[in-house]
């Protein structure tokens, strides 16, 4: 049963075949602000806009439940480097209006059998929202 996906390169997903699915989702989102400096008075504060939203998940990757990690996290840090911007969606729908792009990356491998077979690992990702207009 499908969860949801980050475009075509991850689908989140629980099966008898398969289990990848993310430990949490954290959303956090901020206004800009500019504090103009005035001579022998406080600053004065102007709001800017909305800020862009920004999304860090936890991912499991498990051999026995049916998933490479390795190869999962190579494609995850390809798509990362190249910049590529994929809607984000949990259960049919969009968390958020604007594609979002990958910023960071960071993994914990927890089992590595005696040959060197990534079994077991974590990784956790960073998104950012994008917004070209």
């Amino acid at each position: 049963m499908a969860i949801g996906s980050f475009g075509k390169l991850i689908t989140f997903e629980t099966s008898d075949k398969k289990i990848l699915t993310f430990e949490t989702l954290k959303r956090s989102g901020e206004a800009r602000w500019k504090d103009h400096d005035r001579i022998g008075k406080r600053p004065r504060s102007q709001y800017l806009g909305p800020g862009l939203d920004k999304f860090t998940m936890t991912i499991k990757l498990d051999a026995r439940h049916g998933v490479k990690p390795r190869s999962t996290m190579t494609e995850i840090r390809k798509h990362r480097n190249a910049g590529t911007p994929e809607y984000l969606v949990i259960k049919g729908s969009k968390i958020c209006t604007n594609k979002l792009v990958i910023t960071k990356t960071s993994e914990t491998w927890s089992e590595v059998w005696n040959k060197g077979e990534l079994v077991r690992a974590e990784m956790e990702i960073e998104f950012k929202e994008y917004v070209t207009e």
